[in-house]
C-alpha cells in the first residue's frame, strides 16, 4: 500500500515530456523538443579532460563533499557573486534537486513558493510532509515576486517557520531580479526571519553577466543552491552545491546526517573533475560568454516570432525558457474543445509536433493558457564552434534560421498553427 503523500504525486512533468518526445521520435514522428530543459551545450573540454584523468578515483568521499571541491566552490562564490564564504559553508550533493529535498526533510517549516515555480518544489514538499503556500505573481510584473506579496504570505499561520524558494533566472519564465527588487525582498525576509533558498542554478546564464545573489543583501538567512547542470552543460553529472550562512551551520550538519544515511556522497570522479569547472579558466569564461550570446539571440528570435502573432510574454533575462500566454487565442481554441493549459499543450504536440509544458505544472491555474517553452532544440556545440572561429559574428535572425534550424522551423510551424 502506497503512503498517502506518494499517492498524490505524478512523474515529474519535465522528465515525462522528455520521455514522451523520445518515444514519438522513435515512432518516426517529427518532434520539436521545446519541453525539456536541458542545456544544449557540451561540458567544456578541459572539464571533461579532468574527468578522464580522475576516472580511476574509487574511494568514498566525505559526506559534505571533497574538501578541494568545496574550496573551489567557495572561491567561485567569492569571485562571481562577491559572497564571503569558505569550504566549511559548502555541501556537495547529487544535484541541487536532492539537496533541496534534503533541506525540506531537515527543516521544520512551511514552504512559500512564487507561482509559477519549477515543477519539483511542490512535489518534494509533499514528500517531506510540508505545507505549501503559493504566492501569486503576474505577467504584468514579469512574473516576479513582489515584496508586498511576500510580506502577506509571511503572515499566514504566523507561528510557523517558513522557507522561501526563490529561483532566478527563473524556470519557467526566464525572469530575473535587479538590485532594487532584491533589496526589497531581503528587507521582508529579514523582518520575518525567513530562511530563503535562492536557486541560482541559471545564475551564470544571466544574459548580461550581471547576476546578483540575494545572499549579498541577506547573508544571514540565505542558502545559495547551484551546480553544474545549466551553465556548464553537465546535467547528467548530478553535481549540486549548497552554500550555507554561518548562522545555519546546524542545518548543514543535519543535512549531512541525512546524506550519510541516503546518498553517502557524490561520485568521486565527478567531484574531482568539478574542481576545474569551479576554478575556471579563460577558456571556460569564453564558453560561458558565448553560451549567453547564443541563448540571448535565440530567446529574442522566439519572442519576436510569437509576440508578432499575438502570444504575450515577458522577454527572458537569462537561462533558456520563455513562458508564453496563449490567452489571445482562447475563443477560437475553445471552439475546438480546449479548456485547459494541459489540453492546449496536448493539442499543440498532436497537431504540430511541438512539445511544451503546461503552465499548471508550474503552479499556475489550469484554466490559464500559459506554457513553458524551452528553446534548446539546437546544436550548441556547433554554435559555440562558429563563435570560436568568428567571434564577431552577428547573431541575427539569419544566424538562427541557418544554424538553429529546428528553432526556426518550430516557430514557423507554431505561428502558422495559431
Amino acid at each position: 500500500m502506497l503512503s498517502q503523500n506518494i499517492q498524490q504525486l505524478k512523474p515529474s512533468a519535465t522528465l515525462a515530456i522528455n520521455e514522451r518526445s523520445a518515444a514519438l521520435v522513435a515512432q518516426g514522428k517529427k518532434v520539436y523538443r521545446l519541453g525539456f530543459g536541458q542545456s544544449p551545450f557540451p561540458v567544456p573540454e578541459e572539464v571533461v579532460e579532468a574527468l578522464r584523468q580522475n576516472a580511476g578515483c574509487k574511494d568514498y568521499l566525505a559526506v559534505k563533499g571533497l574538501l578541494e571541491l568545496r574550496e573551489a566552490v567557495a572561491g567561485f562564490n567569492n569571485r562571481k557573486l562577491g559572497i564571503d564564504c569558505d569550504a566549511n559553508d559548502i555541501m556537495i550533493g547529487p544535484g541541487s534537486k536532492e539537496l533541496i529535498y534534503d533541506l525540506l526533510l531537515a527543516f521544520d517549516a512551511d514552504l512559500l513558493l512564487p507561482s509559477p515555480s519549477w515543477v519539483s518544489y511542490e512535489p518534494q514538499a509533499i514528500l517531506a510532509n510540508k505545507t505549501v503556500h503559493w504566492i501569486d505573481t503576474s505577467q504584468e510584473n514579469n512574473w516576479q515576486l513582489l515584496a508586498e506579496d511576500l510580506e502577506k504570505a509571511c503572515k499566514i499561520n504566523p507561528t510557523r517557520k517558513k522557507i522561501l524558494i526563490l529561483n532566478y533566472p527563473n524556470n519557467p519564465t526566464g525572469a530575473s531580479y535587479e538590485e532594487e527588487a532584491l533589496l526589497a525582498l531581503a528587507k521582508v525576509a529579514k523582518a520575518n526571519n525567513l530562511l530563503v533558498v535562492t536557486d541560482e542554478i541559471y545564475g551564470e546564464l544571466n544574459y548580461q553577466g550581471k547576476h546578483i545573489s540575494l545572499a549579498k543583501y541577506y547573508p544571514e538567512g540565505t542558502i545559495i543552491s547551484s551546480g553544474l547542470s545549466k551553465w556548464c552543460g553537465a546535467g547528467g553529472w548530478r553535481m549540486g552545491t549548497f552554500t550555507f550562512p554561518k548562522t545555519y551551520q546546524w542545518l548543514l550538519k543535519a543535512m549531512a546526517v541525512i546524506a550519510s544515511e541516503t546518498f553517502t556522497s557524490v561520485s568521486a570522479p565527478i567531484q574531482w573533475a568539478s574542481i576545474k569547472a569551479f576554478e575556471g579558466s579563460p577558456a571556460i569564461d569564453r564558453y560561458v560568454q558565448d553560451a549567453r550570446r547564443i541563448l540571448l539571440a535565440v530567446s529574442i528570435y522566439v519572442y519576436k516570432k510569437l509576440t508578432t502573432v499575438g502570444v504575450s510574454m515577458p522577454k527572458a533575462k537569462g537561462g533558456f525558457y520563455l513562458f508564453p500566454d496563449f490567452g489571445q487565442f482562447r475563443e477560437r481554441l475553445t471552439n475546438e474543445g480546449i479548456r485547459t493549459s494541459t489540453e492546449l499543450c496536448e493539442k499543440i504536440l498532436e497537431e504540430t509536433g511541438i512539445a511544451l509544458l503546461p503552465g499548471v505544472a508550474f503552479g499556475r491555474p489550469e484554466e490559464e493558457w500559459t506554457a513553458r517553452l524551452s528553446f534548446v532544440d539546437f546544436d550548441g556545440e556547433y554554435c559555440l564552434q562558429l563563435l570560436k572561429d568568428k567571434p564577431e559574428m552577428d547573431l541575427d535572425d539569419a544566424f538562427i534560421q541557418k544554424h538553429c534550424p529546428n528553432i526556426a522551423e518550430a516557430m514557423e510551424v507554431m505561428c502558422k498553427w495559431l
